[in-house]
């Protein structure tokens, strides 16, 4: 039996307690989201339990169910709408806690306020700011939000707000909370006490998986000219062999005319059965047998040759992309014209 108070416990032994008050039947369903280590410790930390008091039960559930609370308040209106209802509700002293406890732990992104904003709306606030604001600000929202509003900009501004994601690294807390302070009076906002990673050439690659192809192409093309390498980095993430599956049947097959039978097995080692399934579709009979056969006996093989032949397939369809030969559905301007 634990001799000190609640408030003195461990969040291991709050835990187990909450999980003794809901019983085994409902224990058993929680542990089964729980990775082995935190059953592990749990289950010890049970164990050791001789005798819980009905006070302390009821003390912890109350601290759950107001945690719960509290962050469901920051899902729905953000940290400074979540402190109101809590200050209200259990008084300055305790909000204060609750939220200190949740900031520590959930590691609430920047501007997530933002991600319940309509892009329209979004685009008209920020499209005045500076690249390198609008970029910071991308960067944090989803890639379906990003994508919208980097389609809607300006085409000389398009490609500059890409090339800030894509070599945006790390960002300090006191350059985002300005940059917060400034959008304060129209909307919500929220800081971060960390630094936070965000942007990347993966953001940039999202982003453009998203938006239509003319844009696509117009960023594309204006990025190549300053900074060749980072583009040929992002092209070559914007499309992975297993995506070949979103090709039409037509396509795949000008794709595996081009492809040599030594480069195809080999990208196909360990591949999904999908991605199988949908090769074999558009080969012919013989060909499909033999290409089966020769991955039954093929041996061990390096995962780095795996890659490499898998990107020359790859390499293949971004050329007769390129060419015009074939298309690659990505974004909603891509609809055919029949």
């Amino acid at each position: 039996m634990y001799e000190s108070s609640v408030s003195e416990l461990t969040g291991q032994q709050k835990a187990a307690i909450l999980l003794i008050a809901m019983g085994p039947e409902y224990s058993a369903k929680l542990f089964k989201h729980l990775d082995d280590d935190d059953i592990e410790k749990l289950t010890l930390e049970i164990a050791s339990q001789q005798q819980v008091t009905q006070e302390q039960k009821q003390t912890v559930i109350s601290e759950f169910y107001q945690l719960i609370m509290a962050k469901s308040y920051i899902s729905h209106g953000g940290l400074d709408y979540a402190q109101k209802v809590l200050e209200k509700a259990l008084g300055t002293d305790k909000a204060a806690t609750i939220i200190n406890r949740l900031t520590a732990s959930l590691q609430v992104r920047p501007f997530d306020f933002l991600r319940k904003t309509d892009p329209s709306q979004l685009l008209n606030f920020i499209q005045n700011e500076h690249p390198q604001t609008i970029a910071m600000i991308l960067a944090y929202l989803n890639p379906e939000q990003s994508a919208s509003v980097l389609a809607a900009l300006p085409a000389e501004s398009q490609a500059d707000v890409a090339k800030r994601v894509a070599v945006m690294d790390r960002t300090s807390p006191d350059v985002l909370r300005e940059v917060e302070r400034v959008l304060e009076k129209k909307l919500s906002t929220m800081s971060s006490q960390d630094f936070t990673d965000a942007g990347g050439i993966q953001v940039v690659v999202e982003m453009l998986n998203r938006v239509d192809r003319g844009t696509e192409r117009s960023i594309l093309d204006n990025l190549e000219v300053e900074n060749p390498e980072l583009t040929e980095e992002i092209k070559r993430l914007m499309f992975v062999f297993e995506d070949l599956v979103m090709l039409d049947d037509r396509s795949l097959q000008l794709v595996l005319r081009e492809v040599e039978s030594k480069d195809l097995s080999l990208a196909m080692k360990g591949t999904s059965d999908e991605v199988a399934a949908k090769i074999y579709k558009n080969m012919s009979k013989r060909a499909a047998t033999s290409l089966k056969e020769e991955l039954e006996y093929m041996g061990p093989v390096r995962i780095r040759d795996v890659e490499e032949s898998q990107q020359k397939v790859v390499n293949i369809i971004r050329k007769l992309e390129e060419k015009g030969d074939i298309v690659v559905s990505r974004g909603k301007g891509d609809e055919m014209i029949v």
